[in-house]
């Protein structure tokens, strides 16, 4: 069987990326149906569509995470479209850049707001739904392998992350009697359309930007969409078993490693 057999699944921050490729897996696993959420309509509507004609009814719900009642209202749509939801995987992020000394208070609240209120939110609103049907779930955090320290310029981006991190263990340890699962994957550096536009705007990265950080890697190639999305994809379905509460590395550092 399916991976994700007949289950409803909510992807915020779907509309491209890695978001995007959890979408398309979930069709692939079986997904009874599938809501993507972004700013972008012209690529989530884009998105849908495709998904749709390969034979798995998906809605693009435009939805800005920076705020939260557009965050908890893309559940509520979602739950009134297909009458139910069984899985919610949080994968936007904001990683504008910031230091310690030049982010502002408007920069730390921008990123608190997309990366950790709008996800507890999502998480909030999920459970709710989910223990009001008396039904087990589950829901995937991604976060990032920087939030256990990352680069300096990522500051206001840690501190959100961490807090994801956090409340994924927290909630997962509040809900496990209710049988809903809820785990985090620490991604490191990937390979994304988000992740080129961010290179040439603030590391002045060239065309061949890709080619020089596969090179700079252990294992010759930065993360990769499809694989990430796979494993989401089993965190999601029953075939985990019972795990919960584990926010668990993708990278290829080892950290705590030292030479």
């Amino acid at each position: 069987m399916a991976l994700l057999q007949d289950k409803v699944v909510l992807v915020s921050g779907g509309t491209q990326g890695l978001g995007a490729g959890v979408a398309r897996r979930a069709a692939v696993e079986g997904a009874a149906g599938i809501a993507v959420t972004g700013r972008n309509a012209e690529s989530g509507e884009k998105l849908a569509a495709e998904i749709t004609a390969s034979g798995v009814e998906t809605r693009f719900i435009k939805t800005d995470l920076a705020d939260v009642e557009q965050a908890r209202n893309s559940v509520l749509d979602t739950i009134s479209t297909f009458g139910r939801l069984d899985c919610s995987v949080n994968a936007a992020g904001l990683t504008t850049r910031g230091t310690m000394l030049d982010t502002t208070p408007e920069l730390f609240d921008a990123h608190i707001a997309v990366n950790l209120k709008s996800p507890f939110f999502i998480m909030a609103e999920t459970i709710k739904h989910l223990r009001s049907r008396g039904a087990p779930g589950s829901i995937l955090n991604v976060i990032s392998i920087a939030e256990l320290g990352g680069q300096p310029y990522l500051a206001p981006y840690v501190a959100a992350k961490a807090g994801l991190a956090g409340v994924t263990r927290n909630a997962a340890h509040a809900h496990r009697w209710d049988k809903i699962r809820i785990n985090g994957l620490d991604i490191g550096w990937t390979a994304t359309e988000g992740e080129a536009d961010t290179q040439k705007k603030f590391h002045g990265a060239g065309e061949d930007w890709l080619e020089k950080a596969n090179a700079s890697v252990p294992m010759g190639k930065l993360g990769q969409v499809d694989e990430i999305a796979e494993f989401i994809v089993f965190l999601l379905s029953d075939r985990s078993g019972v795990v919960t509460g584990s926010v668990i590395d993708w990278d290829q550092n080892v950290y705590g490693g030292s030479d």
